[in-house]
């Protein structure tokens, strides 16, 4: 269980030792809203908030955003041991604009929702997608279907994300992780690690995993060393690098503005 088990980190010390809260959570994070399982305990409700507070803090000083950016503008909400799914460590809910964590699995999986939260969330503003209202266009599915895009140097910084994690480097053809990404679909009998939102939340979590100076298992785990990973379901050392440069290439002038603007 959570109050038992205990998770590796190596990072800066945000909280300076003192217990967070959930609404803490929210106003440093700029979430919509948080909502708790009636089965949590108090026990646990105090290491999870202390968890997420320094996963999302991680997340926030790796991608070199404001804090108070990783709540999307207020768009986006969490939740803690409710509504998840059974067998399902944690996921991200397009309908509710939610990232549901499990009480007891959602750990290691934080990045990967977040993601697809972001994914979710910017689909409207770098894409011509008839979804403006909200919906559930995603800016990964957009970008592969060449729906037209939003005419933004930040947005032309994001295609440059989608192009280093989908395409060779010539951008002629797939790159190889998306050619093992459909050998695994079909060794399987479905598809799922092909679609261009997994395939982009597994290469996101794989280069927050593999930064040098953050280690957080609570956040991000399993991306070097898992059956998926031996299978090579998730970009290669080199990949990364080069899918985190783009990364960065894009998310630092977005946090600079944002910034700005505060």
């Amino acid at each position: 269980m959570l109050k038992r088990k205990t998770y590796r980190r190596v990072g800066p010390d945000y909280r300076f030792g003192e217990q967070v809260s959930f609404h803490d959570i929210k106003e440093t994070f700029g979430l919509n809203h948080i909502r708790l399982g009636s089965w949590v305990e108090e026990d646990e409700k105090h290491k999870a908030a202390n968890l997420i507070f320094d996963s999302l803090a991680d997340l926030a000083f790796i991608l070199k955003l404001p804090p108070i950016a990783i709540g999307l503008r207020q768009t986006l909400n969490l939740a803690f041991g409710s509504g998840g799914q059974q067998g399902v460590q944690a996921h991200y809910m397009p309908a509710g604009r939610e990232l549901a964590l499990a009480k007891n699995a959602g750990a290691g999986a934080l990045a990967h929702e977040f993601w697809h939260a972001y994914d979710h969330y910017i689909a409207a503003k770098a894409f011509k997608t008839r979804e403006r209202s909200g919906g559930t266009a995603f800016a990964s599915n957009c970008w592969l279907t060449d729906v037209p895009s939003i005419k933004h140097p930040l947005n032309q910084r994001l295609e440059l994300v989608f192009a280093t994690t989908f395409l060779t480097p010539d951008g002629q053809d797939s790159h190889e992780y998306v050619d093992r990404a459909v050998a695994l679909d079909k060794q399987y009998g479905r598809q799922y690690f092909s679609k261009p939102t997994e395939l982009m939340a597994r290469a996101f979590e794989a280069c927050i995993e593999s930064h040098p100076e953050i280690s957080n298992t609570y956040l991000v785990n399993e991306t070097l060393d898992s059956k998926l990973a031996d299978a090579g379901g998730y970009p290669e050392l080199e990949h990364r690098n080069q899918i985190f440069n783009a990364l960065i290439g894009y998310f630092e002038p977005l946090g600079e503005a944002l910034s700005r603007e505060s």
